[in-house]
């Protein structure tokens, strides 16, 4: 059976996220996003803080005494050009970090995300009389750069605010829309990005004796990388290295001076991350080394993403709503997956239990079993694709509810 929400949909909402659809941002420049987002808030009766962490909007509603629970909701879209078809697909582009003029699209759903969590926000500020505590909503810029929850935490987001007793937050995935899952303790893996710069000896393609070739040594590092977790960690942990991007030169006739690498990590224990880190290390020197490279190799983070650790209790207690409201048919346990958030740097840094679950977003008719064994997970669009995007009902109306239900549970009646 598939869930329902428990309430119509306000028709605004559904504008409200095509337009956000149609006007992604990328991360720190989320500035249209942000305005909308205080302007809205600022309706509704909220203390409204804007430019924390950059481009972040915090809403506070306090209520008389209780529990604060804070909810967030991440802005951000990325370089992607979008492929859906949709008649509010996005067309726009921006400049990124590197200065290149990129497409721009919400393909990992961050624009549904701010819409729930706004209409969450006026069913919450409209029903003061059943509940009582502080409401900390938290717009969050630049969860795609893993940097945008550091950053509202340096800019003392725990100092200037209540600190939350609990952190609630959702993330749409390629589930059947009507289908909520979470996954308690380490939820989702660490990430670490590394750009590699391997510095050889450059020289005409026809005089490869006068040269130290970086575009070998980077191939047999991409070769040498792959045994770290094949012959390094043990069996029983789990760890993932993937070189995504080489480059290297621009004429078929001239060995460059230097090679570029760019590999992610992902590893849900520190253990295992800081020995795949060291091995990546002693690798991209030995390789150098053994080729008689001169200098040092250059090895930079482009990003890093802590292992989200659902606190059991937290979670529990909030999938027990979720079981009571859409039956336990419609509740699932995903496993640990391999994707990465920073939500998780919310809870560690005010020291607040933290309760993260996926909300499904793909029409269910494209699956038979409905469940995490269903091999129409590995086919349907999953984020970060040019094809997907969530479809609206009934996934907007459940992901307004599911955070108002996740929030009274933590709320006592007033």
């Amino acid at each position: 059976m598939t869930a329902q929400p428990d309430v119509e949909t306000d028709p605004a909402l559904v504008d409200l996220y095509t337009d956000l659809h149609r006007h992604p941002e990328l991360g720190f420049q989320e500035h249209r996003t942000a305005g909308i987002v205080a302007e809205r808030l600022g309706a509704l009766g909220y203390e409204v803080t804007t430019g924390v962490g950059g481009t972040g909007v915090v809403g506070l509603l306090k209520n008389g005494d209780g529990p604060t629970v804070l909810l967030r909701a991440d802005m951000d879209a990325l370089p992607v050009l979008e492929d859906t078809g949709l008649d509010y697909a996005s067309t726009a582009t921006a400049t990124d970090q590197d200065g290149a003029v990129v497409p721009v699209d919400h393909a990992c759903g961050h624009d549904l995300h701010t819409t729930c969590l706004l209409g969450a926000a006026a069913v919450l500020a409209g029903s003061t009389d059943t509940w009582a505590g502080t409401l900390l909503l938290v717009f969050q810029p630049a969860e795609e750069l893993g940097a945008g929850a550091q950053a509202l935490v340096d800019d003392r987001l725990f100092e200037r605010f209540p600190r939350p007793d609990v952190v609630l937050g959702q993330h749409v995935a390629p589930l059947p829309a009507g289908k909520i899952a979470g996954h308690a303790g380490a939820s989702y893996a660490g990430s670490d990005s590394l750009r590699v710069t391997i510095v050889g000896k450059g020289a005409h393609g026809s005089m490869p004796q006068s040269s130290i070739d970086p575009v070998v040594i980077a191939a047999a590092t991409v070769l040498r990388l792959q045994t770290v977790i094949s012959r390094e960690i043990p069996s029983t942990a789990v760890a993932v290295l993937t070189v995504g991007s080489v480059h290297a030169g621009s004429a078929a006739n001239v060995i460059p001076g230097e090679a570029e690498l760019q590999l992610n990590i992902r590893s849900y224990d520190e253990g295992v991350r800081e020995h795949v880190l060291a091995s990546v290390e002693r690798i991209v020197r030995g390789e150098m080394a053994t080729a008689g490279a001169p200098g040092e190799p250059e090895i930079t983070s482009i990003e890093r993403f802590p292992v989200v650790v659902n606190d059991a209790g937290a979670l529990g207690k909030t999938l027990d709503v979720f079981r009571g409201w859409l039956g336990p048919e419609n509740v699932l346990d995903p496993g640990a997956g391999a994707g990465s958030e920073d939500v998780g740097v919310l809870a560690t840094a005010s020291g607040a239990l933290l309760s993260y679950w996926l909300l499904g977003g793909t029409d269910p008719a494209l699956f038979t079993t409905g469940d995490m064994t269903d091999p129409a997970l590995l086919t349907v669009p999953s984020n970060h694709s040019p094809h997907y995007a969530p479809v609206i009902e009934p996934t907007l109306g459940i992901g307004v509810s599911a955070l108002v239900r996740a929030t009274r549970a933590w709320l006592p009646v007033a």
